[in-house]
Order: C-alpha cells, then sequence, then structure tokens
C-alpha cells in the first residue's frame, strides 16, 4: 500500500502536468509554446514512471488533479497569466516548479516513503528538477 507521501507527491505531479498543459494551450508566443510542451512531454513521463509505483502496489492510477491542492491552485495562477502576457506566465511557472521542487525534497529528507517509493521518487526528482531550473530560465528571459 502506497504512504499518504507518495500518494502527495503524484497528485501534485498531475497538477503539474494539468498546469503545463493549459499553460502551453494558452501561451502567446510560439517559443514559449515549444518550451511549453516540451516540459509537459517530459512531466508526463514522469507522472507515468510514478503511476507505475501506484499500480505496482495495488493502488489507482492517478487521473485527476487535487481541485483544493495548494499546487493545482499556483497553476491555475499560471494559466491565468498566460492571459495578460507570457512574462507574468513565466513568473508563476517559476513558482510553481519551486513549490513541487520543495515537495519532493522534503519527502526525500523524511522517512515517510517506502524504500521502492524513495527509489522512484529520486528518478522523479531529476526531472522535477529540471522543471525547476526551467521555470527559473524562463522567468530570467522575460526580465
Amino acid at each position: 500500500m502506497a504512504t499518504s507521501a507518495f500518494k502527495t507527491l503524484v497528485d501534485t505531479t498531475f497538477d503539474s502536468v494539468e498546469g503545463y498543459r493549459k499553460a502551453s494551450e494558452s501561451a502567446s508566443s510560439p517559443a514559449m509554446k515549444q518550451a511549453l510542451s516540451k516540459r509537459l512531454t517530459e512531466r508526463q513521463e514522469t507522472l507515468n514512471t510514478l503511476n507505475s509505483e501506484l499500480q505496482r502496489q495495488g493502488e489507482e492510477l492517478v487521473t485527476e488533479g487535487t481541485v483544493s491542492g495548494e499546487l493545482h491552485q499556483a497553476w491555475m495562477k499560471v494559466t491565468d497569466m498566460f492571459q495578460n502576457g507570457d512574462e507574468n506566465a513565466a513568473e508563476r511557472v517559476e513558482e510553481g516548479e519551486d513549490y513541487l521542487r520543495g515537495k519532493f525534497e522534503s519527502a526525500l529528507n523524511d522517512d515517510d516513503l517506502q524504500m521502492e517509493e524513495r527509489q522512484v521518487v529520486q528518478q522523479a526528482y531529476a526531472e522535477i528538477s529540471e522543471g525547476e531550473r526551467f521555470g527559473d530560465m524562463v522567468e530570467n528571459q522575460m526580465d
């Protein structure tokens, strides 16, 4: 049975996928659309990896977001901001990525994960960290 810490990471990763999907649909510049679509694909692969661990444990896959989740709210800000331009949205992408990376770091620093979950989270953390660097890069380009 999956730990609640692991399930939370899967939920927030799903929210991130949805945020990237909506942001890439709403971005105004072709370059931003392409960059967000690339991150979407990479984040979807991370979600698939996390969901595979849930499935291995006999749990249901995460296929919908957490309406009340903090990350969901951050990503909703991202998609709303794209309506006001790529620059504002870049700030929200950066904030969402910082939040998600923090969640993964906290999980890895705590002893709440099973050994198999920890291995999957460590693997996913590499992509999550890449997403956080992407958020920083996009925000810096817009400054």
